[in-house]
Parts: structure tokens; sequence; C-alpha cells
């Protein structure tokens, strides 16, 4: 199998990056390339008549205004964090690459939320203007503006990870304190623990991003709806309501800025954790794992398996895009098709290159690691099918609950908990079954680092397509305000029944968007808490010097620690009442943090329905139709409150 292996010159004294490795950068200049395409291509589209102009600039400015409040405050955030990393360097407590690469993390996901938002903005008035003209027209406009929010995730992250990867792989040892001594011999344990900082800080952005605009998001929403639809008796999306243009700018916060930061940090953190692990697994799988090679050239080797994994993902997720065409009179189980088209045909073009990639990167297990990749794939589109079953009004699920909304409020409320209960166990079925399924089937049995790895190869193919699945999800709210737009507009009843069409499947791909992540953090977070260990160990060994330890009454090498060891020597048992007090700590710091988040969601709420309520009672004329709203007071509520 040696001679499969494609190897570049090597460089400063130690073997260079694999070949296929540089696939990986050359696929995020690609994203990016073809983002800007499809931008470009969303606003070659006219934005239809001034009405429509001046309703999408209105949500435009809220956005923006949304933005600029949030990375101000996250801004500070970030300053304080940077600072106290800082400190812990100087002192010698982590490598002092850890700060910048916390923040890089942090500002190209608050860079993917401000261009995303930039393109869904930019495309409501011309999805719905283009539906005018056909619904593959208004179909076409939305999701390439969602494939913009798509593709710079994608982009940005692996573009992030490769370049930093580059860095620290020639100049990473030049550049460390005395105290990491063992770096020079083989950085690759300390390069792949100290990257893991990077999706630190896009789990920071991701955290305010997806909290701030969940908040925006419903306050408008229920402020909206409460005053508007059931107090005034008016429609959705009418433009007598003064929250009309906040709960627009609320599904691009919470559904484009706030997905894509959240899908962001799956994504990196799925490829980081997979490649700490990749490092560990070689190094615990014995000299015969790696006969013919040496170790740092193995370890290189299962470090770019995923980089290059999502390489392909990304360059077939740009060919998907192309392949979702609908006709005008198509149903929305035909829309919904059309998209899952896209979907399974990048899947199934990864199912099929990656068997080839992993035997010519020169894995050794390639077949088994191949079928960790067919794991995660069909566990991603196992948790999409069922997601969309339970949400579509094509199936029997979202039937029962209008069927009961007909008796009762009540009875609708009960139905609906009852069926989102339900929805819980195919994806969770399906999640247990894709980690037992690649982490036995890769090894886990003989060697835990190894399955582990597999588990997280299965979190990377289940993400490898998110240029596309992210597309369909920023498709939602895009759609979703074309659909404003045109009611707002008061454009023909035509119009709006084709937004209308495109908007319900925007809800089902908007819920498959939530599934993925959802489910695609279950397995990442597996893969980050056993790369959590291996920092551990990096700790014990650089920072504090601590070669052997004693574990029950035996002298064990630190260097050679197993995951039952560190177990052991840690007591990480469920008899150990330091760990049953963190668990308890854990669950109620979930209940008090969505309680938290649902008095907000509350607060903000009421104020928008007292300001709804004040301007519709202090301007009669605005019921009327003859005075127009003051939008900008309820864009500033939300705002301020998220």
């Amino acid at each position: 199998m040696e001679e499969t292996i494609l190897y570049a010159q090597e460089a400063v004294g130690r073997p260079s990056i694999p070949a296929l490795w540089w696939f990986a950068p050359l696929a995020a200049i690609i994203a990016l390339l073809y983002a800007y395409h499809f931008y470009r291509g969303v606003m070659f589209n006219s934005e239809g008549t001034d009405r429509m102009i001046e309703i999408a600039q209105a949500v435009r400015e809220g956005a923006m205004a949304y933005l600029t409040r949030q990375y101000r405050v996250v801004t500070f955030v970030f300053i304080g964090l940077f600072v106290v990393f800082l400190i812990m360097a100087y002192l010698g407590l982590q490598n002092p690459i850890v700060p910048f690469a916390f923040l890089t993390g942090g500002i190209f996901s608050a860079l993917c939320g401000f261009i995303g938002m930039k393109a869904a903005t930019n495309a409501s008035a011309r999805a719905a203007n283009a539906a005018g003209e056909s619904l593959n027209g208004g179909l076409q406009v939305a999701l390439r503006a969602g494939a913009v929010m798509g593709f710079v995730v994608v982009g940005f992250a692996l573009l992030d990870i490769t370049v930093w990867f580059l860095i620290l792989y020639y100049i990473f040892p030049a550049v460390l304190p005395n105290n990491f001594i063992s770096v020079a011999a083989n950085p690759l344990p300390v390069i792949t623990a100290t990257m893991l900082s990077f999706g630190m800080g896009a789990s920071t952005q991701a955290l305010f991003a997806r909290v701030g605009g969940g908040i925006y998001t419903k306050a408008a929403d229920v402020g909206a709806d409460l005053v508007g639809k059931v107090e005034a008796g008016i429609p959705e999306d009418d433009p007598r309501n003064p929250a009309t243009i906040a709960d627009n700018v609320g599904d691009n916060v919470g559904d484009v800025a706030g997905m894509g930061a959240d899908l962001y940090e799956s994504y990196a953190g799925s490829i980081l954790a997979t490649s700490a692990l990749g490092v560990a697994a070689v190094a615990s799988s014995g000299v015969a794992f790696w006969a013919g090679s040496s170790l740092l050239e193995m370890q290189l080797r299962f470090i770019s398996a995923p980089l290059v994994l999502a390489a392909i993902g990304v360059v077939l997720s740009i060919m998907a895009i192309y392949l979702v065409r609908a006709k005008d009179d198509a149903t929305q189980s035909q829309l919904i098709a059309a998209l899952s088209r896209g979907l399974y045909g990048s899947s199934l073009g990864i199912a099929i290159l990656a068997l080839p990639m992993l035997y010519f990167l020169g894995i050794p297990n390639y077949v088994q690691v191949w079928i960790a990749v067919l794991a995660g794939l069909v566990v991603g589109m196992v948790v999409g099918k069922a997601t969309e079953y339970y949400t579509s009004h094509a199936y029997k699920p979202t039937r029962s609950i209008a069927e009961q909304a007909e008796i009762s409020s009540a009875t609708a409320l009960i139905e609906g908990m009852a069926v989102g209960m339900e929805s819980v166990g195919v994806p969770v079925l399906a999640v247990v079954v894709g980690i037992a399924a690649s982490f036995f089937i890769v090894g886990g049995s003989s060697n835990i680092l190894m399955g582990l790895y597999g588990v997280g190869i299965a979190a990377v193919a289940m993400l490898s397509t998110l240029g596309f699945t992210l597309a369909t999800d920023a498709y939602g709210p895009i759609a979703d305000n074309a659909g404003g737009n045109a009611e707002m507009a008061e454009l023909g009843s035509h119009v709006r029944t084709r937004t209308d069409q495109l908007d319900a499947v925007g809800n089902t791909t908007a819920a498959i968007g939530k599934g993925f992540a959802i489910g695609s953090a279950a397995l990442t977070s597996l893969a980050l808490m056993a790369a959590y260990l291996e920092e551990v160990r990096l700790v014990l060994l650089e920072l504090q010097g601590i070669e052997e330890v004693s574990i029950a009454g035996q002298i064990v090498a630190v260097a050679s620690m197993t995951i039952e060891d560190f177990v052991s020597y840690f007591n990480l048992t469920l008899l150990n009442p330091s760990v049953l007090i963190g668990l308890f700590i854990g669950a109620a710091t979930a209940f008090y943090f969505s309680a938290m988040t649902m008095r907000a969601v509350g607060r903000a709420a009421a104020g928008m329905v007292d300001e709804v309520r004040r301007q519709f009672r202090e301007n009669p004329g605005i019921l009327a139709g003859t005075s127009r709203p003051d939008y900008a007071a309820c864009v500033d509520i939300s705002t301020a409150s998220a």
C-alpha cells in the first residue's frame, strides 16, 4: 500500500504534508469564489417596484443595526478573553498561539454572519419579484442567496483551519516557550490541541449569534402576531402592522446569522476534534500500525482525512445547487423533492469518492474508516428525512395538529407537544446507531481512540454537505421575507401564492437545518471530549513536567495513558461525588440558561406588544390604511432587547 501514498517534496527536516491535503485550501478558495458568484447572480435580478425596494431597505437597515449592536458587545467579550489568554500564555500556562487562534475563529464566524445577512436581505425583494414571473425563478434567487451563506461558512472555516495548520507546522516550534520540550520532535499533538482553541472562538461567537438572534426573532414574532393577527385581526405581514418589518428582520438574524454561526462552529469543531483524535489514535496503535512509514507521516495522513473529506463535500455541494429545479405547478412535496435531489446527489458523490481518497491518502484501515463516512452520511439523511416528516404539512403529524386546532387551542397545544416529543425518537436512534457503528467498525473495541476517530469522521461526513444544507436552511427566511415583501407591497395574488409555497418549503428546510445542527453536535461532542483528554495529557507532559503517574499501584507513563487510565487516575466515575455534583450543576445550568433566555424573550415581546398597541391607539389611521406605522420603533425594541 506504500506506493499509493502521495507526498510532495519534504522540507525543514520533517515529512511534508500529504499532497491530497492541499485540496482543502483549494476547495476553500473555490467555495468563496462561488459564494461571490452566487451573490453577483442574485444582485443581477431586479428588486421590483419602488414600494418593494423601500420595504427591503427597511429590513436591511434593521438587520444591520442589530448586527452592529451585537458585534459591539461581542468585541468587548473577545477583547477580555483575548487578554486573559495572553496573560496565561505569558505565565507559561499555555502556548502563545492560543489567543490568536481563538480570535480568528470568532472573527471569521462573525464575518460569515455579516456576509450571509447582507446576501439574505438583498435577496428577499428580488425573490418576490422573480416569483412574479415563475415559481422556479423565485426558488433560484432564494436558494442562491442562501448558498452565499453556505459557502462562506465552509470556505472560511476550511481556509482558517488550513492556514493555521501551515503556520503551526512549519513555524510553531520556533516560537514555543522552553517548557514545550518535546514539540520539536513531533509537533502534531500540540498543534492539533492548539487549533481546538479556534473552535472555542467560533463557539463564543455562535453563542451570541444564536441566543441574541433567537431573542430578537421570537420577540418580534410574538409581538407582530399577538397584536396584529389576534387583537387587530389583520393578516400576517400586513403593512399596517408596525412590527412587520421587525418580524422580517428577525427571520434573518435568527435563521441566517444565528444558524450560520451555529453550524460554522459544529463544522470547524468536527474537523479539529477529529484531527486531534487522529494524532492520538495513531500514536496509541503501536509501531505495527504505521509500519513502512514514520509516526509523524501516519499522523499527517489521519489529520488530512477529515479535511479532504470536507473539501470533497464543498465541491459536490456546489454542483448540487445546480441540480435544484422546479416546475411552475410544483406542489410542496415536489419542491422538497427538488431540494432533496441536491442533498442526495452530493451525499452519493461523497460516498463514492471517499473510498479512493482514503486509499490514496494511505490510511491503513481505509475500508473501516470509509464505512464510518457512510454512517455519518446515513445519519444526516435520516435526521433530515425524519425532520421533514414531522414538519411538512404533506404528512400526518402536522395535519393532526391542524385537526386538533379545529377543536380548541388547548388540544392543538397538547397535540403539538406530543408530536414534538415523538419527533425526537428517530433522530436520536439514528445518532446512536451511527455512533455505535462508526466506533466499533473502525476499531473501538481494541483501541478506543481509533474508534472515537471513526465517530469524528462520521461527524465530518454528516457535515460535509454543509455548503448545500446551509444554503437550503438560509433559503427559508429569504423565502419568508419574499412573501412578506409581496404582501406589504400589495402584489398580485399569484405572487403571494408562489411565495407562500416557497415559504412552506422553507419552514421545513429550516427545521432540517436545526436537526443537522443538533445531530452533528451530538457526534462532535463525543469527539471533542476525547480530544480534551489529549489536551490534559499535554498539560501533564509539557506544562507540569509529569512523565509518570501511579494508577492502582502501578506506574504508568503519561505518554502511553489510555482513556481508561485517565478515567481511573482522575476517578471519573458516577461513584465520585465530585462527578455527580458536576453533572447536577451542568444539568441545572442548562435549565437556568433556558429560563433566562425565555424571560428575555418575554420582556422583549411585552415591549413590542406595548409599542404596537400604542401606535394603534394614538394613530387610528394606521388600521384604516391612511397612515404609515413607525416600523423603526419596533425594530429598535427588538434590537435593544436581543
